[in-house]
């Protein structure tokens, strides 16, 4: 997403969303959260932290807030912006996510438009064998329970889906808040598929097991051939990400 830094620090840095260089020495006891403005606000021994726009941190659940709170109380003697993906989720919501939503929506569409469950390989009979069993069920979810119909090819080409589908995503996306927005928004480039960021925010399936159906191919080729330690590293950050994000999804219902 254009709209919204990554969880991933290194992904981050590398798109431009630098974190201060400058080491902040833990300045509080303790984090809490309090029923305030019509929301739950983050505390930090009684004070209010500010976002990066200088912006109060109120999230719209005492669970959501508790979430931010927790990543407060577990920094150790220096701040590690990038050990708060939540607070980075919360931060975005309220600065940007909140002024570009129309932009962000139609991103999450875009990403319908060439969804990984609809892209099946042609060769080998096992993997095909294991995309149809492990991912029709989903793109059969997504038409029954969204109304988002949306067509397999096989091979790599593009095959432009319907406008009605793509349009029913976008105005999903709308219908959310500015948190669960951000959410949805940093879960669909992940998994590179709308309909599994879907899934995860209404919590049809969890995090890790939508990130393992995002990458069925990659797993599909490391059962033949083995995982090096880059990209094990790899997936180990993004399962740590999409857990994060199920949690962030279920702290906001």
């Amino acid at each position: 997403m254009t709209y919204i830094p990554p969880l991933d620090p290194n992904v981050a840095a590398q798109k431009g969303f630098r974190e201060s260089e400058e080491r902040i020495k833990r300045f509080w006891k303790a984090a809490g959260v309090e029923a305030r403005d019509g929301g739950w606000i983050v505390l930090l021994d009684g004070r209010a932290p500010k976002t990066p726009a200088g912006n109060a941190i109120v999230l719209p659940t005492e669970a959501a807030a508790g979430l931010v709170a927790e990543e407060w109380n577990d920094q150790g003697e220096h701040l590690m912006p990038a050990a708060m993906p939540a607070t980075r989720l919360a931060s975005t919501a309220i600065d940007r996510v909140s002024q570009t939503r129309g932009p962000v929506a139609e991103e999450i569409a875009r990403y319908a438009g060439s969804d990984v469950l609809c892209y099946l390989a042609e060769t080998p009979s096992g993997l095909i064998e294991r995309q149809h069993a492990e991912w029709g069920p989903w793109r059969d979810w997504a038409a029954r329970e969204l109304g988002v119909e949306l067509h397999p090819v096989e091979g790599i080409i593009h095959r432009p889906q319907a406008p009605e589908a793509l349009a029913r995503v976008e105005a999903l996306a709308l219908e959310m808040d500015d948190f669960a927005l951000t959410g949805l928004a940093t879960a669909v480039p992940l998994f590179g598929s709308a309909v599994l960021g879907l899934a995860v925010q209404r919590g049809a399936l969890s995090g890790e097991t939508a990130l393992d159906l995002s990458r069925l191919d990659e797993a599909f080729t490391e059962e033949r051939w083995g995982v090096d330690e880059v990209a094990a590293a790899r997936t180990a950050a993004h399962r740590a990400e999409a857990s994060l994000l199920q949690r962030w999804f279920e702290a906001l219902r």
